[in-house]
């Protein structure tokens, strides 16, 4: 049994690090991307993944129901609406012209 357990808590410990390198990525990006666009997809993508597996990664390390079932909560409900306010984000920062025309490629929202 103590195999098992052994192998849970060093996915576990993957996840994490993995999931706070992911988190590390969104921040530098928010710092560092010139626009609103580029500031909200790097705020969204990677911070949702992170989360996720740093949920995931708790679960496996701490293995009590209880914990589990809110930390994938917390993922699920994570997972639901960062998508949804980051589109809302980049929709008004297009519509208030919060963004610079030279780095986009194509718009398909202009007539």
């Amino acid at each position: 049994m103590s195999g098992i357990s052994d192998a849970m808590t060093i996915a576990g410990a993957v996840l994490i690090l993995l999931g706070a390198v992911f988190t590390a990525i969104a921040a530098f990006g928010v710092l560092r991307l010139p626009d609103a666009l580029g500031r909200m997809h790097t705020a969204s993508k990677p911070q949702t993944l992170g989360i996720a597996m740093l949920a995931v990664g708790l679960a496996l390390e701490l293995q009590q129901p209880a914990a589990t079932g809110m930390l994938l909560l917390v993922a699920l409900l994570q997972l639901l609406t960062a998508p949804v306010a980051s589109q809302m984000i980049a929709r008004s920062a297009y519509r208030a012209r919060q963004y610079r025309r030279d780095l986009i490629i194509e718009d398909e929202t202009t007539d």
